[in-house]
């Protein structure tokens, strides 16, 4: 080192080079001038591209959103420049009249030391002239997400209308405004949810405009599907013995189901079923109200059933007169046997009724019509209340019939 030191060319060359750099810092409106090693290329990719037009009046399509920009400089100048991206890269259409035409992609605020290469340099652009137009939204919902038995009715959107902005050639393609409501799990009541507005063309693509509001209220009313049927009541069974079923009464006569308009035109009625096979007493039953299939509700679900017996008894009635019928007026009769004329009956039937059974309850007789003189074996007859059983002590009396002259 000391020996180059000593070198009177090597400080002359030393002292150049200084001077060199020294007039660069001081003078920077003049050309700089720099070894090869301090040149530097960098890419940067997806750098922003704005576009200058009348935005109020037009509408202008083809402009790329980025594009790849090539700095090509002093090594730390390019850097600085690729860390802070504080220069514009842009398209100037203030002058572009309506139609398709091909302009040039700019660079601005960009160090003067740095040369910039855009890819793409040229790009195609339209101009259209910017149409606002209001349209009417149409709510949108599957059918398939009702549960069955409930019905949709139409959907209410507010704002009903919206404001569609955009270039003539598109607003002209609208066909569809939509704003449609999907939901996971099927829907029983009435519900209200924020969508976003579509606009579609007749092959119902989305078409690229701007809306307003972008969203709206879509409210879907949904009710049950239903009507009122009478309630049955189907008897099960055979009560114990000793025991009938007097009368069964529902507390709730009617049910309201709902299902979907085929099955509710083909039902008529539901039931309950009681079954009576080990019913003894008077009791009240809470039982379930059966629905047929396709029936996705019923109200109420269950109902009160009264259930009313007659419990079956036995009593002798005794001291029955017997009573002659039919005798011819010339003729007299006697009953033999019983020597008393007088029969027991064995009745069997409700303890209510039997209660209060007596003998003048039954009308016990022999019928002679057509009988001649002498002994006859008759058969003895009654007639008594309904709805009990009898059984007497003897069938026949033994009768002897004379002429009354």
């Amino acid at each position: 080192m000391d020996k180059l030191m000593d070198n009177p060319w090597f400080i002359k060359g030393l002292a150049l080079v200084l001077a060199v750099l020294l007039y660069s810092s001081v003078n920077p409106g003049t050309k700089d001038v720099n070894v090869p090693l301090d040149q530097r290329t960098e890419d940067i990719k997806d750098f922003p591209v704005k576009a200058y037009y009348d935005t109020d009046n037009l509408v202008v399509t083809g402009v790329p959103n980025t594009v790849d920009v090539s700095l090509k400089g002093p090594i730390t100048v390019v850097q600085t420049a690729k860390a802070l991206r504080n220069f514009e890269v842009y398209v100037d259409l203030k002058d572009a009249k309506i139609g398709r035409q091909k302009v040039k992609l700019k660079v601005r605020d960009l160090n003067d030391r740095i040369k910039a290469t855009i890819k793409p340099e040229f790009v195609y652009v339209t101009v259209q002239e910017k149409v606002t137009r209001e349209y009417k939204v149409e709510g949108e919902f599957n059918r398939s997400q009702i549960a069955d038995g409930y019905l949709a009715g139409q959907p209410i959107v507010e704002p009903a209308r919206v404001k569609i902005t955009g270039a003539k050639s598109l607003i002209d393609q609208i066909t569809y405004v939509k704003a449609a409501i999907e939901e996971k799990e099927k829907l029983t009541e009435t519900i209200a949810r924020a969508a976003d507005v579509q606009v579609l063309d007749k092959n119902l693509n989305k078409l690229d405009v701007t809306v307003e509001p972008e969203t709206v209220k879509v409210t879907i009313p949904i009710k049950d599907n239903s009507k009122k049927v009478p309630i049955s009541i189907v008897q099960k069974g055979t009560p114990p013995k000793g025991v009938t079923i007097d009368k069964i009464e529902l507390e709730t006569r009617e049910a309201v189901i709902s299902a979907n308009d085929d099955v509710l035109k083909r039902t008529d009625s539901v039931r309950v079923e009681v079954n009576v096979s080990k019913i003894t007493d008077n009791t009240t039953l809470e039982l379930p109200v059966i629905i047929s299939n396709g029936i996705t509700k019923v109200t109420p679900q269950t109902v009160k059933v009264k259930v009313t017996v007659n419990k079956q008894e036995e009593k002798t009635v005794t001291k029955i007169p017997i009573k002659i019928k039919g005798l011819a007026s010339d003729f007299v009769a006697e009953i033999d046997d019983p020597n008393n004329q007088m029969i027991s009956i064995l009745v069997n039937g409700p303890s209510a009724v039997l209660q209060s059974l007596g003998p003048d309850d039954f009308d016990v007789y022999v019928d002679l019509s057509n009988m001649d003189e002498g002994s006859h074996n008759v058969n003895i007859q009654v007639d008594g209340p309904p709805n009990i059983d009898w059984k007497l002590n003897k069938s026949t009396a033994k009768i002897t019939i004379k002429n009354n002259a």
